[in-house]
């Protein structure tokens, strides 16, 4: 029970510090926030993904190339070209390499207005800062694990990042209903109540509105993360940037 605690744990925290920090904020700008606050979010961002760290310059450019040419052949992660998940999964991580370490071309209208922090990044992507993570997660299941099996949950605290964003690009492009049919990519809102993926799979949604904070749409679907959003707002932890329409 201990670990299942654990990777619960493990698996929203890490997930809100993709939604919140890396999607809506470094790649979308949604809302604004303090220097302090930002070197905070980005730190907590850090520890919560721990081994599957992935750099919030990276990450944005990505994003921003995904909207950009969504489902089709310069769209960095899309389903359709693909047989399985994890082909498009080497196929992303292939990208962000050559984004993070400067071997692919960039448009420029991708690469700004994101945090970076390099001393941060010095010590978070290296490799000996990824194995410790990844031996602090063996030495809690040695400590608590109470079955062989659960000894198989280890690879997702391993590659937790990169799973929560195969799991949104992949079902999220293929799988369940479309609010906004007139957007030209194959965007879908696989969940109604998306607690799973805190609103990352409310892609049409998304897709369709993309500077819009809250991913839910209907009055039936509901965006966990909002409300978090609104309530940092009112505490000025972040300041929200009016949608214009």
């Amino acid at each position: 029970m201990v670990v299942l605690i654990f990777l619960l744990f493990h698996w929203y925290l890490s997930l809100f510090g993709q939604t919140f920090y890396l999607h809506r904020y470094s790649a979308h700008k949604m809302f604004t926030m303090s220097p302090f606050w930002e070197k905070f979010f980005y730190i907590f961002t850090w520890v919560t993904q721990g081994s599957s760290y992935l750099n919030a310059r990276a990450y944005a450019i990505l994003h921003r190339m995904h909207h950009a040419y969504s489902d089709t052949e310069k769209d960095p992660h899309t389903p359709h070209f693909f047989k399985e998940v994890f082909t498009m999964m080497m196929h992303t991580k292939d990208i962000y390499n050559g984004v993070l370490h400067g071997t692919l071309e960039i448009e420029k209208r991708f690469d700004k207005n994101f945090p970076v922090y390099l001393k941060i990044d010095k010590i978070a992507d290296h490799i000996a800062t990824r194995l410790s993570f990844a031996a602090l997660y063996i030495l809690f299941y040695i400590n608590f694990a109470t079955s062989w099996w659960m000894y198989l949950l280890l690879p997702i605290h391993f590659l937790m990042g990169p799973i929560q964003g195969a799991i949104v690009n992949w079902a999220g492009h293929k799988y369940g209903y479309r609010n906004f049919p007139g957007e030209k990519d194959q965007s879908k809102n696989t969940l109604f109540i998306d607690f799973l993926m805190l609103g990352e799979l409310f892609q049409n949604n998304h897709h369709h509105a993309g500077a819009r904070p809250n991913f839910a749409a209907k009055w039936w679907e509901i965006d966990p993360v909002y409300p978090i959003i609104k309530l940092f707002n009112r505490l000025g932890i972040i300041k929200l940037i009016p949608l214009k329409y």
